[in-house]
């Protein structure tokens, strides 16, 4: 909206305010003000900007100056700053309000989105508001940093800003929730997550970055962040070393503790006989973790331990005694890694069960 075609609302009374102002070399009144302000106010309201809104006074100014200009200069543009100070103070307020009121149903929406809460039919009515069609599969990237971010962090700043300047309107949200980043995308974009991966743990400096599978509805929604946040739980407990992971290939973990006390007896039948080593099981345990994890092959596992081969393989002779299993034999191997693997979930050796 153009000056000339601010309506004439918006500019009732000025000239008068400055023409009697001007005249007295006073400075307008506290009431004069106000009502300048709640001008500058609704006219934001009303979807008109500051600019134009400035510019409109400013032509009545110079259509009225041959009537101002019998008072002296400087009180005449002492008055016209005042009263376009007035409207832009006025016109920023309402700016600010609107954006806190934004934000405040960006956050409410985010909140009900990821907890499943709210009416499913009125959730896809405010999803398009931001973005996002629930009526398509999406999925879920979640970063954890060192520290807490909220909305205004900078490295939220950053990433959003490299996500968005990358992949402009693709039905993108990004935000954040619980202290970690959050990037909810169409599901068959995966090069979307891949990216906000990418940029969360350079701007985090370091962290991880877990990414769940694509769900379609609301309701999947839920579902996708539910298994990123499982996915980041699951490498703390597993001490995994990869920096972005896929609920996907962790598939394995929760269907080896869907029966916990088959897992129980499995460690302790497997495992429990390394209790009685000098120095407890703990050692040993770590020692099949390191040379499982390192795919068997003993020099990248003492690497891993910072021992030498010749320890490392005096520890695993040590557990072939000890339990009867060779974990250098291919037979044996599957039992003795499951068993690893529940030990880990477990907490076992160290959890007082």
């Amino acid at each position: 909206m153009t000056g000339r075609e601010i309506p004439d609302e918006y500019v009732e009374g000025y000239d008068r305010t400055v023409a009697d102002a001007s005249a007295t070399g006073r400075r307008l009144t506290r009431d004069e003000l106000e009502a300048l302000r709640t001008r500058g106010e609704a006219a934001a309201e009303a979807g008109i900007g500051l600019r134009a809104l400035v510019r409109r006074h400013l032509s009545v100014t110079r259509e009225r100056w041959s009537a101002l200009s019998a008072a002296d200069g400087h009180a005449v543009l002492a008055a016209v700053e005042q009263a376009i100070d007035a409207l832009a103070e006025g016109h920023e307020r309402a700016q600010r309000l609107a954006v806190r009121q934004e934000e405040a149903m960006r956050r409410e929406f985010v909140d009900d989105l990821l907890y499943g809460r709210s009416d499913l039919g009125r959730l896809a009515e405010r999803a398009e508001r931001f973005g996002l069609l629930l009526a398509r599969a999406h999925a879920v990237g979640v970063a954890q940093g060192g520290e807490p971010v909220e909305d205004t962090h900078p490295a939220t700043r950053q990433v959003e800003s490299a996500v968005t300047g990358r992949f402009g309107e693709r039905r993108i949200l990004l935000t954040t929730k619980d202290g970690r980043l959050v990037c909810i995308a169409p599901g068959d974009q995966d090069d979307v997550l891949t990216f906000f991966a990418e940029q969360a743990l350079a701007a985090t400096g370091g962290g991880r970055v877990a990414i769940g599978r694509a769900h379609p509805g609301a309701g999947g929604v839920v579902h996708s962040y539910e298994e990123a946040l499982n996915a980041l739980e699951l490498a703390d407990r597993l001490h995994l070393r990869e920096p972005v992971l896929r609920h996907a290939d962790l598939l394995v973990y929760p269907v080896l503790t869907r029966d916990r006390q088959a897992m129980v007896d499995l460690v302790d039948n497997t495992l429990g006989p390394l209790r009685t080593a000098r120095g407890g099981a703990g050692p040993l345990v770590d020692t099949l973790t390191a040379y499982f994890d390192a795919g068997c092959v003993a020099a990248e596992a003492a690497r891993r331990l910072n021992l030498s081969v010749r320890a490392l393989t005096y520890r695993l002779a040590r557990i072939h005694k000890l339990t009867g299993a060779d974990p250098a034999d291919p037979v044996h191997r599957y039992t003795l890694q499951t068993a690893v693997i529940g030990a880990r979930l477990l907490g076992w050796p160290d959890d007082d069960r």
